[in-house]
């Protein structure tokens, strides 16, 4: 993994995480993620890692926003090229020590049928919440 550097986003990473997030189904414009939104995000205490493999290519997201009382994980993948060489439990481990650096809980979504990211936030002490059902707006 030294081919790898974790860091904080720098807004000229946007255009390659907005492909990344397309890349994988986690985002894009239509769910109102931009850079405005990821920046005022970061204002208000929350915090976007990005994994950067050495040749430059923006492998990897973890993006947290702060409600003043829990981190929610979101918009939290790995380019498909580079999936299964233990990218994701790096990033969330990351993820992990900054909620604890902030005494925050920390929360997550998971899609029912992505049983490989299941399996790796339970083995990471995640704990399923209950049958609680999402809904959303997102334009009005």
């Amino acid at each position: 993994m030294s081919d790898l550097l974790i860091r904080d986003y720098e807004p000229a990473d946007f255009p390659a995480i907005e492909k990344l997030w397309n890349q994988t189904g986690l985002g894009g414009a239509q769910r109102g993620d931009n850079q405005q939104t990821i920046e005022l995000s970061l204002k208000i205490g929350g915090k976007l890692l990005v994994v950067v493999h050495k040749s430059g290519v923006l492998v990897a997201t973890s993006w947290m926003t702060f409600d003043g009382r829990r981190l929610h994980l979101h918009h939290f993948g790995v380019l498909p090229s580079f999936q299964r060489q233990g990218i994701g439990k790096l990033l969330a481990l990351q993820s992990i020590a900054f909620a604890k650096e902030k005494n925050i809980q920390i929360k997550l979504e998971v899609h029912r049928s992505n049983e490989a990211a299941i399996h790796l936030y339970k083995s990471l002490g995640f704990s399923y919440l209950g049958d609680y059902l999402v809904y959303i707006i997102r334009k009005f």
